[in-house]
């Protein structure tokens, strides 16, 4: 009997029992099965991985369109009031041109060297790519890149120069993008202008300037193609750098050029035989035209910006300069140090006009040789500003109540061992405010802070534009602390506005490197003094103007107000003046403040030669009425007058004129401090009184002179109308127009023909170096 092996039956085997070998498994119990399964999934998501890390690439992908506004990191870029480049500094573009402008030689160039196929591809050319990585592995190193302009253009505007696979990823990606939302003529424009070509030239027009001293539109094609192979290493490429290496790169842009079909055979061995005619310049805009001002600017930025932006760069600030004004201005200096400053002995002026209406600055020269020295005097400089500090002290006066025909008695004063002196050392007798003003009188501004106060004269000065310490003391009328001529000019236009303080600036609007804004001067009038106050202020600085020591800024067309000044030993001389719509100052000295032979009657001269040049560009407008009458004016300043320890004023001015006083006495019991109108306010026993200043009991203190007392700088009087013209060049004026009439008011003090001893002194000699026409 023949055995048969059992037939086994199929079923599946105990959980607890291993599967036979062999035989007919079931797939899921194949290993391949699994590994195919697992190879699918892994696929799958590192397919779904890599989609969704893309698209989360893709939408936090930059704005393209800021590619149209971009600046390089590391620049900035300075402007005037109407939009023209200033100064350009780091690594910027300093002249962007328009496709349309460039050449098509110039344009063909970039194309058969840097990127054949660029009106072809959407952004990324894989042949290109491919292409590029066989070369350089059969040569074995990095021979040529296969990036297109618009990877290019990526790559300069929004990445940096890793060579991860990361950044070439995204560099793919934004070029995609860019090719979706921007025009092809779009991104080749931006990218001839933004690329750099060696030498510090960013872009097409300014290669074509540093290297050959053209504009764009007159490169020839060799030319053009030299600029063209600069793209790759422009560091190695420079003609400047390396002329042979350039002349290389020339003819193999030019071949390419050939085979692309750009040019003719003969067009490319004629181009080939041409030398490098290099004719290297500077970029431009790298040097200031004004100097002065945008290092102010510079300095300024800080204030307005954070450090992270200054420090990221590609800053466009637009300020506030006319720039026409600003270079009549600084011909105004140069022309004032050359032909005023050898006759006078000044070496150097500075320049500042402010529109009072918004506190911008129009023109700012600190000095004539910004490379020599770049100290900004009208900024850095604090100086004494002598006598044009006493408008504070009788726009006090004014806001306080008193009347400009108030009179004090202009004679010898010494108070607390202080003792000013008028120029000439003359006296005139009983002067009103006004006329004191005119012919800036030192005793009477003195008496008129000793009724106002310290205080409210440190106040509204720096309520006016001030900013500058303020030392409360009786020289203060007089100019003794130090100020800047920016600062000064801005707080005569406050009265030119009316009492409204702006803040001066320089700065209007800042964008970064992408062409956002990211700040905008909002600068809110402060009211610093009434406006009646300022109407009278300025009518009274007119009178300066017309018929004071301010006579030389006389316009013929329109009023000015202002005044002079003239410190200690005048080592320094200034005037600010003013017209509705522009507020000027002028400061003539030198710089290690020896002092001068020169009158502030020059400076205001400098004013006129200014002013005069720009004028036709300013509408004539009148300055605001001034109130009908001067009485029942309702305080708009609490005065908060001094109380002297001892004080001396002569009886009459022509006593205490010599060296002893007898009969005069101090402030002990029994002396008294006259000579004021009848609203002179006066001291007895530490309170008001209408008898005059005095002081408490005692025994008499006879006045004797000081052994160590100040004296005060003095300030030349006006000249008397008949008197003849100077040496130096004169304004034309015309003929004054008498001050309205005052209801209820004391009349003016008759025009009594000027004392000769309050004269100005003679003219200086002629100066040694030749006059030339004044500023046009």
């Amino acid at each position: 009997m023949k055995w048969t092996a059992p037939v086994r039956q199929r079923f599946p085997a105990d959980p607890g029992s291993n599967p036979p070998p062999g035989g007919n498994r079931p797939l899921y119990q194949r290993w391949w099965a699994w590994g195919l399964v697992g190879i699918g999934f892994g696929v799958t998501g590192a397919a779904v991985a890599g989609q969704s890390a893309l698209r989360a690439i893709d939408q936090n992908l930059p704005n393209t369109t800021d590619v149209l506004t971009y600046n390089q990191s590391g620049t900035l870029t300075i402007k005037s009031a109407d939009g023209e480049i200033l100064q350009q500094m780091g690594p910027a573009t300093r002249e962007n041109i328009s496709l349309q402008d460039m050449p098509d030689r110039l344009v063909q160039a970039f194309i058969a060297s840097e990127d054949e196929d660029f009106y072809e591809h959407n952004g990324v050319n894989y042949q290109a790519i491919l292409r590029a990585t066989l070369k350089n592995i059969r040569a074995g190193e990095v021979l040529q890149g296969g990036s297109t302009i618009t990877q290019q253009l990526a790559r300069v505007v929004f990445l940096d120069q890793d060579r991860t696979l990361a950044r070439k990823l995204r560099e793919a990606l934004l070029a995609q993008k860019m090719e979706r939302e921007l025009t092809k003529d779009q991104i080749l424009e931006r990218y001839l202008n933004l690329v750099y070509l060696g030498s510090n030239a960013y872009g097409v027009a300014d290669a074509a300037w540093i290297y050959f001293s053209k504009p764009v539109d007159e490169l020839t094609l060799s030319e053009s193609a030299m600029i063209a192979g600069t793209a790759p290493a422009p560091s190695v490429y420079s003609p400047l750098i390396n002329p042979d290496l350039a002349t290389q790169r020339r003819n193999i842009v030019l071949q390419r050029m050939l085979v692309a079909g750009f040019i003719t055979l003969e067009e490319r061995d004629a181009a080939m035989a041409e030398p490098l005619a290099l004719q290297p310049s500077d970029p431009r805009n790298m040097f200031s035209e004004v100097p002065y001002f945008t290092s102010y600017v510079q300095q300024q930025l800080p204030s307005v910006v954070s450090p992270e932006q200054i420090e990221i760069g590609g800053l466009t600030v637009e300020t506030t300069l006319n720039l026409e004004w600003q270079r009549q201005a600084q011909d105004t200096v140069a022309y004032a140090i050359r032909n005023y400053g050898p006759g006078q002995g000044f070496e150097q002026a500075a320049l500042v006009a402010i529109d009072p209406r918004t506190g911008e600055i129009k023109a700012l020269v600190g000095g004539d040789d910004f490379e020599e020295s770049q100290f900004n005097r009208a900024t850095q400089a604090q100086r004494q500003p002598g006598s044009t500090f006493k408008t504070f002290v009788y726009a006090v006066a004014v806001a306080g109540g008193l009347s400009p025909y108030n009179s004090y008695l202009d004679a010898k004063l010494v108070v607390d061992g202080y003792e000013p002196q008028n120029y000439g050392r003359r006296f005139r007798g009983s002067v009103s405010m006004r006329d004191a003003l005119i012919s800036s009188i030192n005793v009477v501004a003195v008496k008129a802070l000793i009724e106002v106060g310290f205080e409210p004269v440190v106040e509204l000065a720096h309520r006016m534009g001030i900013r500058s310490d303020l030392l409360p003391a009786y020289s203060l009328a007089l100019g003794s602390s130090e100020v800047n001529l920016l600062e000064l000019t801005s707080a005569y236009g406050t009265l030119a506005n009316e009492g409204n303080y702006i803040e001066p600036h320089g700065i209007t609007r800042v964008f970064d490197r992408f062409g956002n804004l990211i700040y905008e001067a909002d600068f809110v009038a402060e009211r610093a003094l009434d406006a009646e106050t300022a109407s009278i202020m300025t009518w009274m600085l007119e009178g300066v103007v017309n018929n004071g020591t301010g006579w030389d800024a006389r316009l013929p067309d329109r009023s000015v107000a202002g005044k002079t000044g003239t410190s200690e030993e005048r080592r320094d001389l200034w005037f600010v003046g003013y017209i509705p719509q522009l507020a000027v100052g002028v400061w003539l000295g030198n710089d290690d403040s020896t002092p001068t032979y020169g009158a502030s009657s020059t400076a205001a001269l400098t004013w006129y030669d200014f002013v005069r040049t720009i004028r036709e560009e300013i509408p004539v407008e009148e300055f605001p009425d001034i109130p009908y009458s001067f009485d029942g004016r309702e305080p708009t300043i609490e005065l908060d007058p001094v109380k002297p320890g001892r004080i001396y004023e002569a009886s009459s001015p022509h006593e205490g004129s010599s060296d002893t006083a007898s009969g005069d006495s101090w402030g002990g019991g029994g002396s008294s401090y006259s000579g004021y109108g009848s609203s002179e306010p006066s001291y007895s026993s530490g309170s008001r009184s209408n008898s005059g200043y005095s002081g408490g009991g005692g025994g008499t203190d006879y006045y004797s002179e000081p052994e160590e007392s100040y004296v005060a700088p003095v300030e030349e009087a006006a000249p008397a109308e008949n008197i003849a013209a100077p040496a130096i060049e004169s304004a034309p004026v015309e003929e004054a127009a008498p001050p309205p009439p005052m209801i209820d008011e004391p009349p003016p003090p008759a025009n009594d023909p000027i004392p000769s001893f309050l004269l100005p002194e003679p003219a200086p000699e002629a100066s040694i170096a030749p006059l030339l026409p004044p500023p046009q």
